[in-house]
């Protein structure tokens, strides 16, 4: 499976309407609408915002919103699926041009500028990962986001109190090592995604 290096948008035009396409990484149900609260207020005129998602588990859902029946969030989910993407968001919203498109016409406007903002993203095959909670002493953090780094980590998330806490990502290939590397500085425990 594929998902997008970064969220991207793209821009067509048919038959005077104007297809705006947005692609956003998501990683669960709950950050689809999260993600298409702040579209729906910029694009308040719209008359249509459909979209689909597909999570990395293969799971998703299409939204017409409006449009006719299959004509607008099946063929961006059917792309998604076509193109074996996972953890994206395509929301497509359509300012009408004053001429109808049809069915047919709709179906391929609204894939084409999914596949437009998909192609802006960027893909990248997933590759396994494995989450880590790192505590340590305050003065050991800089080692650890060190490790982190060296082991191709990605830190998720911070806290402090009187000791620095990371949430770190590593590819599932340099999860031993870096377990084993960043053990000495401080506790160390494999998080299970919900």
């Amino acid at each position: 499976m594929n998902t997008i290096l970064r969220p991207a948008e793209a821009k067509l035009v048919r038959e005077r309407s104007r297809f705006l396409a947005y692609a956003h990484p998501v990683r669960a149900e709950d950050e689809v609408e999260e993600t298409l609260e702040p579209i729906r207020r910029e694009h308040h005129a719209a008359r249509h915002i459909p979209y689909a998602y597909r999570l990395l588990s293969g799971e998703g859902r299409a939204s017409d919103d409006g449009e006719p029946s299959g004509s607008a969030g099946r063929p961006i989910l059917t792309l998604l699926e076509g193109e074996d993407l996972g953890g994206v968001l395509v929301a497509v919203v359509r300012y009408f041009g004053g001429v109808k498109l049809g069915v047919g016409g709709l179906a391929r406007a609204y894939r084409e500028a999914a596949r437009e903002a998909l192609e802006a993203a960027g893909v990248r095959p997933v590759s396994p990962e494995v989450r880590f909670v790192v505590s340590t002493e305050p003065e050991r953090f800089g080692a650890v986001l060190s490790l982190a780094r060296k082991h191709a980590g990605r830190v998720l998330a911070q806290r402090f109190t009187d000791r620095a806490e990371a949430e770190i990502v590593v590819p599932q290939k340099d999860a031993a090592p870096f377990q084993t590397a960043v053990t000495p500085l401080g506790e160390v425990r494999e998080v299970q995604d919900a």
